[in-house]
């Protein structure tokens, strides 16, 4: 009774998954491997499947004849002042839209949620426009800003249900101690809602990391990032694979350990924040 069990479970649930596995992390191992292939190699044989022809040549020259180690500097800027700017912006506003009924409230959630809607690629050129006339073209802060108008949609809707899900007697309680109405949401809302504030600090830096348009037309030779960085590594007349499969790898390689590390405070605070709406 066991045995068809068994081989059906197998044919259906264990080999199909086994195949969206492989087929989903052959791109990753496949780069990896090209960026493991001198550039030699790689023009005369292709890519090296054994670890006999892998070498570390194309990472030595990715940080010793590109500014790979600066790009990388400009990310972590980036990344990390979205974080600040889309988290103090988002915990503050889930706080007002979870405890307070104001007039106007969810035609400004629903509007929240439509910026989600609309392509990235249609912000750029009022963004362009807008930070062309403040001057803030080619700097850390244009880039910040242009992420935070991705970021703070997704992170209110977010975090406007973790916080709703906080019994409002608590921070009720709290003021009835004596704690201002910011007191309350500083001592008391705060340290409930971490896990939702941490695991959407998280989404924000991976996507602000990974973000490539609003980098190209708004950075420049002064700020430049690790996306738009590696794109500069395809050549006119020839594209070299094997720097350009180093670059990629060390670039993907900081918000992938920061998911490892975290994925269990991501999911369980994404998870707990899509209980109740």
């Amino acid at each position: 009774m066991n045995k068809p069990s068994t081989i059906r479970r197998i044919l259906t649930t264990d080999l199909p998954v086994a195949a969206i596995v492989l087929f989903a992390l052959g791109p990753f191992a496949w780069m990896i491997l090209t960026s493991l292939t001198p550039s030699e190699r790689i023009a005369a044989s292709g890519v090296s499947l054994s670890p006999i022809g892998w070498s570390f040549d194309n990472y030595a020259r990715l940080f010793e004849q590109t500014s790979f180690l600066g790009n990388m500097g400009h990310s972590l800027i980036i990344a990390l002042g979205t974080v600040v700017v889309g988290l103090g912006v988002s915990v503050t506003a889930a706080y007002a839209f979870s405890r307070f009924r104001f007039l106007g409230r969810q035609a400004i959630m629903l509007q929240f949620l439509l910026v989600n809607m609309f392509p990235v690629v249609l912000l750029i050129l009022p963004l362009f426009v807008l930070m062309r006339r403040l001057g803030l073209l080619d700097t850390h802060l244009s880039l910040i800003l242009a992420n935070a108008t991705v970021a703070i949609p997704f992170a209110v809707w977010m975090l406007t249900s973790y916080v709703a899900a906080i019994p409002r007697s608590l921070d009720e309680a709290a003021m009835i101690d004596g704690c201002s109405r910011l007191a309350a949401l500083r001592r008391v809302i705060l340290p409930l809602a971490m896990p939702g504030i941490i695991s959407t600090g998280i989404y924000i830096f991976i996507t602000a990391w990974n973000e490539y348009l609003y980098a190209l037309t708004l950075g420049g030779k002064n700020v430049r990032t690790v996306t738009v960085a590696i794109q500069t590594l395809i050549g006119e007349y020839q594209i070299e694979w094997g720097l350009l499969a180093a670059g990629g790898v060390v670039g993907a390689l900081p918000a992938t350990l920061l998911f490892l590390i975290v994925q269990k405070r991501l999911v369980g605070g994404l998870t707990q924040g899509a209980v109740k709406g």
